[in-house]
């Protein structure tokens, strides 16, 4: 999810909660978790939107083409910060105060599938990124639409990479090893590379394990505890004892990004809103010293999908035009147009092909990443297991804590939480 880490949110038990009428305005009939269709009559009544962040506050003027495609429409969006967005989605929920239709974070969408409708049969998402579509599957339903995406690949400093020697990169798990340790040598770094610490360290580093060919979990209890996991994390607490990554970095708010420009740490794993970041505090020219990759293989390159979907509440008022809107944001002409709008980058693969997005040079690893990106496992508990793997990653990253005993730490946690 977009300058957002959902990792620090607290989960809270959701209750039984009594759901009210869905469909057009009028309809009164609970709405049933099978697919329904949209159908083709235009959408009409007012639709009641919540969207948070940069999102909230782009979509009202966005959202006016709509409007005109459909004169009998209205949508009303209402901003929502981040931060706010989790409990007031819960109060909402509980309280059946819910809107027609929502922006909804990746990760937190088994947390509140109880009160979303199924995606409509004629709503396609096939086009998606795998890994968009399976953050809306929730057990056997998909309860929401994906959106806009977002995934971690490579970010370096092509200046001081040639420097090192290197003039393309790193492809394997050794050579991202080498490649940081001759930026430090060769280079004149500090440090190779900044890895993953404190908050959503786990979420983070999720590409090692799941490059590793490691499973989270097999729909029945947490497998964190494997050798394919305790590999994945020696890998990781390698360059920290290796010195070529800091285990006490600054984590404030732009110490990334300054030790990026300033040569300090060359290397870093992150998202797409980190290219207007970096330019941004490199300056005039910068652009052109940094690229991206995609990340280095192991058995594979697999990397985290995040990002933000879609979800219809069952007691909207009028699910149909919001439905209707949701067909209408995840079409790829209007991916494409809220890419150059907002910067999110489109869920749908066919809007990588506008002019907008082939034209940049550094979004090519992202579109090539997010074809094998993986979300999260779709459980109420994911965020606390996730805030666990935090605390023995702080170990490990210390060296006051093997790789192996921080799995079977968390592996003991996340059995205590179980699957939710």
């Amino acid at each position: 999810m977009k300058h957002v880490r959902l990792g620090a949110v607290a989960l809270v038990a959701i209750g039984a909660l009594a759901l009210t009428g869905c469909g057009r305005a009028g309809d009164t009939a609970s709405a049933p978790d099978s697919a329904t269709t949209i159908g083709s009559e235009p959408a009409t009544g007012t639709v009641t939107m919540w969207a948070m962040g940069a999102e909230g506050e782009a979509l009202p003027a966005f959202v006016k083409t709509f409007e005109d495609a459909n004169p009998g429409v209205k949508v009303e969006v209402t901003a929502i910060p981040w931060d706010a967005a989790y409990s007031k989605i819960q109060t909402a929920i509980a309280g059946g105060t819910t809107p027609d239709i929502a922006m909804m974070g990746s990760t937190w969408m088994a947390d509140f599938a109880d009160a979303f409708q199924t995606v409509p049969t004629d709503l396609d998402t096939s086009g998606s990124f795998p890994g968009a579509v399976s953050s809306t599957k929730v057990g056997d339903r998909m309860t929401g639409a994906p959106w806009y995406v977002d995934t971690r690949v490579l970010y370096y400093r092509t200046d001081l990479a040639a420097q090192a020697g290197w003039t393309k990169a790193p492809a394997t798990w050794d050579e991202l090893s080498q490649m940081a340790a001759d930026m430090q040598s060769k280079a004149g770094a500090a440090y190779g590379i900044r890895l993953p610490g404190g908050n959503d360290s786990f979420q983070g580093t999720l590409w090692m394990p799941w490059s590793n060919g490691a499973t989270l979990e097999d729909g029945k209890k947490w497998t964190v505890d494997t050798p394919k996991m305790v590999a994945a994390y020696e890998y990781y607490q390698s360059f920290f004892q290796k010195k070529i990554a800091n285990p006490t970095a600054d984590r404030s708010s732009g110490a990334q990004e300054a030790d990026f420009v300033s040569g300090k740490t060359p290397m870093l794993i992150d998202g797409p809103f980190m290219i207007g970041s970096l330019e941004k505090v490199g300056g005039a020219g910068f652009s052109s010293k940094f690229t991206t990759a995609v990340l280095p293989t192991k058995e594979s390159s697999t990397s985290f999908s995040g990002g933000a979907n879609l979800t219809v509440f069952k007691n909207s008022k009028n699910a149909h035009s919001a439905w209707k809107l949701a067909q209408w944001l995840t079409d790829p002409t209007t991916q494409a147009q809220w890419y150059k709008k907002t910067g999110d980058l489109p869920a749908v693969q066919a809007a990588w092909k506008d002019q907008a997005l082939t034209s940049q040079a550094t979004l090519a690893a992202f579109g090539t990443q997010l074809k094998t990106a993986k979300s999260v496992p779709a459980t109420k508990t994911w965020v606390q297991v996730a805030a666990a793997g935090d605390a023995v990653l702080e170990k490990v990253r210390l060296g006051t804590q093997s790789p192996a005993d921080a799995m079977k730490e968390l592996q003991s946690k996340a059995d205590a939480l179980g699957l939710g």
